[in-house]
C-alpha cells in the first residue's frame, strides 16, 4: 500500500516510547517487536529523533526500515519540544521482500565438468562427465583462476569477475584448462549462490569444451558506463532490482552506523574518530544518491515510461524539498527564501517524482553557491502552466555550459565528488514525462535559475 498523500502522525515522549501513531506506523513499530508505550523498535527513527531532541531543532531525513514482509521507504520530519517529539512521515511506500533463490543444480555437461566455488573463488567441488578432459590431481582448494586460465572476451572483459563484482550469474567466460601438455580450451558458466539470510556464498556451474570453429562473440549489447559499478547493460530488466539489492542495504547499514559514531549515541570518541566517521557516512549517502541515480536512469529509459498524474501544489512541493535540505544550506550560511504558506501553485504531476526534481535542483544550487549567500524559490502560473523556479547566487552558468548540462553525465568540468552527471538528465526527462519541461537561464557570474513547468490545474 503507497501512501504518498497523506500524512502518518506519531508521537514519542521524553523516554523515548511511541506512545501514539496512525495505523501505518503502529503496525511498523508491531513487526518490529515494540508497541505502544513502549521504545521505538526502528533503529534508524530511534536515532533521528535522538538527534533532533539533541540539536533541539526540527529536522527532516529519508527513513529506510524493514519488517518480514517489506522494505519501507519514507520521509520523516521529526518536530522535537519540552515533552518529547511530534512525528510526521510522508511519502510512505512500501517494497515487497523477495527472498534470495538459490540457483538450480547444473546438468552434467556431455564432454565436460561441474565444478562449485566459494566467494573466494577456491574450488570446492569438481566432477568430470564420461569422455570429458581428465581432471587436474590436485584442483581441491585451488583458486577457480588457478584452475582455469582466464581469456578476456573480445573486448578485453572477464565475464567471472565482473559477475564477482556484481554477485550474478556470467555466462562464456573462456578458459584454458588441464594438465600442462594437455590444455583443452573451455567456456566457464555460473550461478551466483547465496544462504539463507542473502549473503553471497560463490559460484556453481560447468565447464564445457569450445568448439574450436566457432565464430567470435557477438557485439556487444549497449552498456552503462560508470567507474563506480563498472559495465552494467540498461536493458537488463533485474537492472533496478540488483543494483537495491546488492548496494541499497549494505550502504544503509554504513550510513547508519557511521551517523551512530559520528553524533556518538553510544558514548563520547575522540573528536578525529567523529569526523572520520561524519566523513564514512557522507561518502556513503554519495554513493547512495549515485544507486538512486543509475536505477532511475534506467526506469525512465524503459520503453513506455510513465509518470503518474497526481493533483499536486507546486508551492507545498518547494517547501517540502526546503525542510528536506534546510539543514545542508545552513551549515554554509545559505538562506533559502521559500514559498510562503498562501504561495500556492495547483499542477497535474507524479507527487514522488516531482518532490524528487525539487530536490535535485535545490541540492544543487546549495552545493555550487557560495557560503553566506541567498537561494530564491518562486511558484507561478503562466497561461496554461505551473512553474516553480530555482534561482542562487553562484558562478552562473555560460551559453556554452547550458547547452549541455541536460546531457547524462555532464558535469560542467567538476571533479568533486558532488555527483554522478545524471541529476539534470533525469530532472528533465522526469519533467517532459509529466508533460512538462526544465530550462535554465543563466549567465557567468549572474547564478543560475531552472524552472520546473506543469501543466496547471483549476481548483474550483
Amino acid at each position: 500500500m503507497v501512501i504518498a498523500d497523506r500524512i502518518i502522525r506519531g508521537r514519542i515522549d521524553r523516554s523515548g516510547a511511541l506512545v501514539s501513531a496512525d495505523a501505518p506506523l503502529a503496525r511498523l513499530q508491531q513487526r518490529a517487536g515494540g508497541g505502544l508505550g513502549k521504545p521505538l523498535a526502528l533503529p534508524q527513527l530511534a536515532r533521528l529523533v535522538a538527534l533532533a531532541q539533541r540539536l533541539h531543532r526540527d529536522i527532516s531525513r529519508p527513513l529506510y526500515a524493514a519488517d518480514d514482509h517489506s522494505d519501507i521507504h519514507a520521509v520523516v520530519r521529526i518536530v522535537p519540544d519540552a515533552d518529547g517529539a511530534s512525528l510526521e512521515i510522508s511519502d510512505w511506500r512500501p517494497r515487497p521482500v523477495v527472498p534470495p533463490q538459490m540457483p538450480v543444480l547444473p546438468e552434467m555437461p556431455a564432454h565436460g565438468w561441474t565444478w562449485e566455488c566459494d566467494q573466494q573463488l577456491r574450488m570446492v567441488a569438481l566432477r568430470a562427465a564420461t569422455g570429458a578432459p581428465p581432471l587436474p590431481a590436485d584442483w581441491e582448494g585451488r583458486s577457480l583462476s588457478e584452475l582455469f586460465e582466464l581469456q578476456p572476451d573480445p573486448d578485453g572483459r572477464f565475464p567471472v569477475l565482473r559477475a564477482l563484482a556484481r554477485q550474478s550469474r556470467f555466462d562464456r567466460q573462456r578458459v584454458e584448462a588441464g594438465e600442462a601438455g594437455v590444455r583443452v580450451a573451455m567456456l566457464l558458466s555460473g550461478d551466483a549462490m547465496f544462504d539463507a539470510i542473502g549473503n553471497f556464498t560463490g559460484f556453481r556451474g560447468s565447464a564445457t569444451p569450445a568448439d574450436p570453429g566457432e565464430a567470435s562473440d557477438p557485439a556487444p549489447e549497449a552498456v552503462l558506463v560508470d567507474p563506480a559499478f563498472g559495465s552494467l547493460p540498461l536493458s537488463d530488466p533485474q537492472f533496478g532490482r540488483r543494483i537495491d539489492g546488492a548496494l541499497r542495504g549494505p550502504l544503509s547499514r554504513i550510513i547508519a552506523t557511521a551517523e551512530t559514531i559520528s553524533g556518538q549515541f553510544d558514548g563520547p570518541i575522540r573528536a578525529d574518530y567523529a569526523r572520520y566517521a561524519g566523513d564514512i557516512a557522507h561518502a556513503g549517502r554519495h554513493l547512495l544518491g549515485l544507486v538512486d541515480d543509475l536505477a532511475d536512469l534506467q526506469n525512465i529509459e524503459r520503453p513506455g515510461f510513465k509518470a503518474a498524474a497526481d493533483e499536486i501544489d507546486l508551492g507545498d512541493l518547494a517547501r517540502r524539498a526546503v525542510g528536506l535540505l534546510g539543514m545542508k544550506a545552513e551549515e554554509k550560511g545559505i538562506r533559502i527564501d521559500a514559498p510562503k504558506v498562501d504561495d500556492k501553485a495547483p499542477a497535474t504531476g507524479e507527487f514522488r517524482r516531482v518532490l524528487q526534481v525539487l530536490l535535485n535542483l535545490l541540492g544543487n544550487a546549495i552545493r555550487y553557491s557560495p557560503d553566506n549567500s541567498q537561494i530564491w524559490i518562486r511558484v507561478d502560473r503562466d497561461g496554461d502552466r505551473a512553474t516553480v523556479t530555482v534561482a542562487d547566487q553562484g558562478q552562473g552558468i555560460d551559453a556554452d555550459q547550458q547547452a549541455v548540462v541536460f546531457e547524462k553525465f555532464e558535469r560542467l568540468g567538476r571533479t568533486d565528488s558532488g555527483g554522478s552527471g545524471l541529476g539534470l538528465y533525469i530532472a528533465r526527462r522526469l519533467a517532459r514525462a509529466m508533460d512538462g519541461d526544465l530550462t535554465v537561464d543563466s549567465a557567468p557570474g549572474q547564478g543560475a535559475r531552472f524552472t520546473l513547468s506543469l501543466p496547471a490545474r483549476d481548483v474550483g
